[in-house]
C-alpha cells in the first residue's frame, strides 16, 4: 500500500480491486479518461476506483472489464487469472463441451495427483457413499459395513466430534470456510483411521472442489440416487410433517438442490438408485456391483461403469 493510500484508510479488497484496474489500463496503454469514455463512468468514478475508496456496483466493474477487453474474474481477482499461465488455461477451456472437460480433468488429475491413473485399480475397502439426505445412505452403509465386516462412519458425527459442537452451531458460530476444514479434516482422520471402512458422506461435500477432488482420489465412491419425490418423502417422515405451502415449497428447493448438484454426484464409481426399489433390493443390487469393482480392482483393471 502506497503512502496515498494508507491516508484513505482504504479496504484491502478494494485497494488490490484498483491495482488491478491501474495495472490492466496500464498494459493496454489506455489511459484514465479513454478507460472511463470506453466505460460510461465518469473519469473521477474511474480515479477512486483505483485508488481503492468509494463504492462501485457490478454493473459498472462490469463495464469497466469489458471497456479493458479482460473478463470480470480478473478484477476482482480471481486465482484463475491471477498469472498469464492461468489466463492460458482459461482460455484454452472456455467453450468446451462437458465431455471435452471431463477429459481435460482426468488429463490433469493423473498428471498431478495420480487419481486418473488410480482409478484403474481402485480399491473398495474404503467405501464412500454420497447423496442428498433421504437417499438411503444411512440404511444401505450400515447394511453394507455389516456384511464385509467394516465399521461405518457418518461424516458428520466425525465433523461435530472435531468441532466439539454440533452442525447447527457450527454453521450458527462460525462461516462456512470454518465449516469445511472441519469437513475436509474429519474425512482425511477417517481415512487415516480405517484402512477398511464404509463412510456416509454430507451430500454437500461435494460442492467444495478440493475436499471432493481428494473423496474421489482415496475412495471407492457410490452414488445413492433418489428421484426428488422420495427424497422429500424420507425427509418428512424423520422431522415431521409441513403446511401444505411449506411443502411444496421445500420440494421446489430440494428439487433445485439435487439439480445443481446432480453433476457432481454423477462422479462417483457407480450410481446405486433406491428410487421404485425395496431397501433389499438396493442392498444385493451394491453388494453385487462391490463383489465385482473388488475382483477388477485385484487384476488391475477398472470397473467404474455406472
Amino acid at each position: 500500500m502506497d503512502l496515498q493510500e494508507a491516508r484513505l484508510g482504504g479496504d484491502s479488497f478494494l485497494i488490490g480491486l484498483g491495482k488491478r484496474v491501474r495495472r490492466l489500463r496500464t498494459e493496454r496503454h489506455m489511459t484514465r479518461k479513454e478507460t472511463a469514455l470506453a466505460a460510461q463512468v465518469s473519469e473521477r468514478h474511474l480515479a477512486n476506483l483505483e485508488l481503492g475508496v468509494g463504492n462501485v456496483s457490478i454493473l459498472v466493474l462490469l463495464q469497466i472489464a469489458r471497456a479493458l477487453g479482460c473478463e470480470l474474474a480478473e478484477l476482482v481477482g480471481d486465482v484463475t487469472t491471477s498469472s498469464p499461465e492461468w489466463r492460458q488455461i482459461r482460455s484454452l477451456l472456455s467453450d468446451r463441451s462437458d465431455t471435452e472437460l471431463r477429459q481435460a480433468h482426468e488429463a490433469l488429475s493423473t498428471i498431478f495427483a495420480g487419481y486418473g491413473q488410480g482409478r484403474k485399480s481402485k480399491s473398495v475397502r474404503q467405501l464412500a457413499l454420497v447423496g442428498l439426505r433421504g437417499a438411503g445412505k444411512t440404511t444401505l452403509g450400515r447394511m453394507v459395513a455389516g456384511k464385509l465386516g467394516y465399521p461405518f462412519i457418518e461424516l458428520e458425527t466425525e465433523i461435530e466430534k472435531l468441532a466439539g459442537c454440533s452442525l447447527l452451531e457450527i454453521h450458527g458460530l462460525y462461516d462456512a470456510r470454518a465449516y469445511r476444514r472441519y469437513e475436509r479434516q474429519a474425512l482425511e482422520n477417517v481415512l487415516a483411521a480405517y484402512p477398511e471402512v464404509v463412510i456416509a458422506v454430507p451430500g454437500s461435500l461435494v460442492a467444495e472442489p478440493q475436499t471432493l477432488e481428494y473423496l474421489l482420489a482415496n475412495c471407492y465412491t457410490v452414488w445413492v440416487r433418489a428421484n426428488p419425490e422420495d427424497h422429500f418423502e424420507r425427509v418428512m417422515a424423520q422431522r415431521g410433517s409441513y403446511t401444505a405451502a411449506d411443502e411444496a415449497e421445500a420440494l421446489l428447493d430440494l428439487r433445485r438442490v439435487l439439480a445443481s448438484r446432480e453433476p457432481l454426484f454423477a462422479k462417483a464409481d457407480w450410481v446405486c438408485s433406491t428410487s421404485r426399489r425395496g431397501i433389499d433390493e438396493s442392498f444385493g443390487n451394491l453388494c453385487r456391483h462391490i463383489e465385482v469393482a473388488t475382483a477388477v480392482a485385484s487384476d488391475g483393471n477398472y470397473a467404474g461403469s455406472h
